[in-house]
């Protein structure tokens, strides 16, 4: 395989939009900017300690930027007559909390999927894997919808708020980790009575999983086949290949046996059963995209790739050790894989049965599919410990786990629901699962690839004003 820099290996062909060096755009991001640390966490501006005089101009700035640009967007057009008024309300209730469930409920991209459409967004939000605060961010995106992905979302996975999008421009609280454009994260004076979009930037997503699979690739020694090593030199491909991925994965978390609400909002889990969710969608995923190959459809070993590659690479050593439940679904995948000889580390490289690989994948997803068949029948208490003991067949607690010591060791004699799951929480570690010492090794190598990838785009762009 070739050598590629990071980078080198996230750059795509794309023309960048025009509307990336609109003059209205650019002082709209710099307003944006400058609104940022005069912002508190929650969004609002504490004029006790800020000169009002300074902050309307800014504000200005920016309502006068987003109706020069609105000409640009006709079929967003009350959304951005919402973000006008939001703004305006925002400034008079003296920079309080920001609430834009008016423009937030105006903004409808699901409802017009359409391959390249762009969007102006302007929101006060934390941005998921990002910035946490609740600032105002500003993005320039384009709807990701062909003809073919369109078909399968019609014709086999049904998943009408699915909308993938790619990045044309953005400040900073996107300079960052987060792939997503998410409703919820949004600051509102009380939340919806439903959520009905949701966005995933997949030339973020490809960008990063090709730099850190071609690194991995290389400092691991594996061989891979001509096509993976086609689909992580191509990143146009590869965003096709998770458009494909997150398609499947989305619409999972609402189908199949599940004991528990599908994106378990409001409940109080121990981690691994997060992790065990996400795996669960990621490796329903596959097992869909290998019936898909059976069918000739060509993104369908691409998709196959990319599971294993992000999981196996990206996800055990991304982020810290507290509580990761992504990073916890990766080791799982890994020693399972391992165990079952479809994997082998061995004389310091890696190698992949891939003929086998897909057989013993599909055999993981069987087990949590029974253990959530199962657990409809169970008590959550007895549900969370069956999930404990899959994950520790495969992974190794830690040595001072009270989990690990069996049903016997945990506070199961206390009767109040809430308290009993309080405690069962409260007894699991930080790092419950710690890394192996492959990983560990890992983890040194490819650190500084990961960091690298903050703020990437298909374009190469790696923030959001160079």
């Amino acid at each position: 395989m070739q050598n590629l820099s990071p980078r080198l290996a996230a750059a795509a062909d794309a023309p960048v939009s025009p509307l990336a060096g609109h003059p209205a755009w650019l002082r709209l991001k710099e307003a944006v900017e400058a609104l940022r640390p005069l912002q508190s966490k929650d969004g609002s501006i504490d004029l006790a300690a800020v000169q009002r005089h300074t902050v309307d101009p800014i504000v200005a700035t920016v309502r006068a930027a987003v109706k020069e640009l609105a000409p640009h967007f006709p079929h967003d057009a009350a959304y951005l007559a919402a973000v006008d008024t939001d703004l305006a309300k925002w400034a008079d209730t003296g920079y309080r909390e920001p609430d834009f469930l008016d423009s937030l409920l105006a903004f409808q991209p699901a409802e017009q999927r359409e391959d390249g459409l762009e969007h102006l967004v302007v929101f006060p939000m934390y941005t998921q894997n990002g910035n946490p605060d609740r600032n105002l961010e500003a993005v320039l995106l384009s709807v990701v919808w062909p003809d073919w992905l369109a078909e399968l979302e019609r014709t086999r996975f049904d998943n009408p708020m699915f909308v993938p999008i790619t990045f044309t421009d953005f400040t900073a609280g996107y300079d960052t980790n987060s792939a997503v454009l998410f409703p919820e994260t949004v600051s509102v004076r009380k939340a919806p009575e439903r959520f009905t979009w949701g966005g995933i930037f997949c030339d973020r997503e490809a960008a990063r999983f090709r730099a850190v699979s071609t690194s991995a690739v290389q400092q691991l020694g594996l061989e891979i086949p001509a096509d993976a090593e086609g689909l992580l030199q191509d990143q146009q491909r590869a965003q096709e290949t998770f458009v494909l991925w997150d398609l499947v994965h989305d619409r999972t978390h609402s189908h199949g046996d599940l004991p528990f609400d599908p994106f378990m909002i409001k409940q109080r889990s121990p981690f691994w059963m997060y992790g065990l969710e996400e795996l669960r969608c990621d490796l329903t995923t596959f097992k869909e995209a290998v019936k898909l190959e059976t069918e000739g459809n060509p993104h369908a070993r691409d998709v196959q790739y990319a599971i294993l590659f992000d999981r196996l690479f990206r996800f055990p050593v991304t982020g810290d050790r507290v509580r990761n439940y992504d990073g916890l679904g990766g080791q799982l995948l890994f020693a399972y894989l391992h165990k079952h000889d479809a994997l082998r580390w061995r004389d310091n490289r890696l190698s992949i049965d891939w003929e086998r690989a897909p057989q013993v994948t599909n055999a993981l997803c069987g087990e949590i599919e029974t253990l959530y068949r199962d657990g409809i029948d169970r008590p959550k208490p007895a549900h969370w410990i069956a999930a404990y003991q899959l994950v520790s067949r495969y992974l190794t607690p830690h040595p001072a786990s009270t989990w690990a010591k069996g049903p016997e060791a945990l506070p199961l004699d206390i009767t109040e629901g809430k308290a009993l799951n309080k405690a069962l929480c409260d007894a699991v570690l930080p790092d419950e699962f710690p890394l192996s010492m492959f990983y560990e090794a890992l983890s040194k190598k490819l650190g500084g690839v990961i960091a690298a990838t903050a703020g990437i785009t298909g374009a190469g762009n790696q923030g959001a004003a160079a």
